[in-house]
């Protein structure tokens, strides 16, 4: 049962020394874990042959450092840097208290339990706290895992400290002895792939947003634009409901560029966009569309409500300056406008194209100003959205 463990623990870390991810998500210390453990087993198959520092004191040391780089890697996985004391400290106790005791099996295997509960703790606490994972599934299969063990090896000190002799159920050879050995292997598993969960959902969420939100704002971007607003504007049409679109034009963008910087630029991008987003209910939408372009899209929102809302950001971006490098930049935007109650047979990219006239109209009337458009209704051959370009 130990030359199992021993070869699947070893089978696990080298799977996982294969990953190797462009993020320190802590499966390299996760893999450096499963080796320590490995060895752990191999050191205990030397009792009674090896000297008792290395089958006790050297292999439960390595066993004290395998919780321990569990530790460390569920800090890295969270962004945060391991913390020395919380992982040497059961490493150096365990070495020392396995030194004194390695004459007396009671006070032994009662220190060992307690210790290495107190390590699970410690990473259950640091899975969970102070935020929770947002990959639930891989976090709660760690937890039933380790939580499990943790129980167990209490359960065993609890038994230590109020007997004399070692438990006959866990000291006994046989079946109860290899039930032991293969419920660690089983904790060893699920809890290496409840890690693996984890980073595979992250990695899952990652390309989602990657595919769906503008790199630079991180806002929707123009395919999560255009995706939204069809499924949106084919509800309306059913429910002849009201649906307003917002183009939004940073004005003069192009001398902030060649002025201060496309990373002056780039600030004030993304300021724009979080005044936008600051200002939406929580079913609209506020993406980039493209250059220094925004489009907002506002379901169940009639003319008079998106006009007020576009009043409502063109000034409070006026009257709030992005800063770039301690300098104020002072911005203001030119709102188009397309609110209409839609019918079957509307399209979508209608709205964008009504939108972007009246922001026409709005940059031909002076910047820094709203105006509106009504939707152009004809029949029109269904086609990829589309903004015609234009010179500004």
């Amino acid at each position: 049962m130990m030359v199992m463990v021993t070869a699947g623990t070893m089978a696990l870390a080298v799977a996982m020394a294969v990953v190797r991810p462009d993020r320190r998500e802590g499966i390299g210390l996760w893999a450096l874990a499963l080796v320590a453990n490995a060895v752990t087993y191999l050191l205990f198959m030397t009792r009674g042959w090896a000297p008792n520092w290395i089958s006790m004191v050297l292999a439960n040391s390595l066993l004290a450092t395998a919780f321990a780089l569990l530790l460390a890697a569920v800090s890295e996985f969270h962004g945060r840097t391991p913390q020395r004391l919380p992982i040497l400290l059961p490493i150096a106790a365990t070495a020392v208290l396995m030194t004194i005791s390695q004459n007396h099996h009671q006070m032994r295997l009662l220190c060992l339990s307690f210790l290495l509960a107190v390590q699970i703790g410690l990473i259950l606490w640091a899975l969970w706290r102070p935020e929770p994972p947002r990959q639930r599934r891989g976090a709660l299969l760690i937890s039933v895992a380790l939580g499990t063990e943790g129980v167990l090896l209490l359960g065993r000190g609890l038994w230590y400290a109020g007997h004399e002799g070692p438990p006959r159920v866990i000291m006994s050879n046989g079946l109860s002895q290899s039930l032991t050995f293969l419920t660690s292997f089983i904790v060893v598993q699920l809890a290496t792939l409840g890690f693996i969960l984890m980073t595979k959902d992250r990695a899952e969420a990652i390309n989602h947003a990657l595919a769906n939100n503008d790199m630079l704002t991180g806002i929707a971007n123009r395919r999560l634009l255009q995706q939204t607003l069809r499924r949106d504007t084919e509800r309306a049409m059913r429910e002849h409901a009201p649906y307003a679109v917002l183009m939004v034009d940073i004005d003069h963008f192009k001398s902030v560029n060649d002025t201060h910087g496309h990373l002056a630029g780039d600030t004030v991008l993304r300021h724009v966009a979080h005044l936008l987003q600051a200002r939406v209910r929580g079913q609209d939408m506020v993406g980039r569309w493209g250059g220094e372009e925004f489009l907002v899209l506002l379901p169940a929102t009639t003319l008079e409500g998106a006009r007020q809302l576009a009043e409502a950001v063109r000034a409070s971006i006026c009257d709030t300056p992005s800063h770039y490098n301690g300098i104020p930049l002072p911005v203001t935007v030119s709102i188009g406008i397309c609110a209409e109650a839609l019918q079957p047979g509307d399209r979508a990219r209608l709205l964008v194209e009504a939108a972007d006239k009246a922001l026409y109209a709005a940059k031909q009337g002076g910047r820094n100003r709203v105006e509106s458009a009504p939707l152009a209704r004809m029949h029109v051959l269904p086609g990829a959205l589309a903004a015609p370009a234009r010179v500004r």
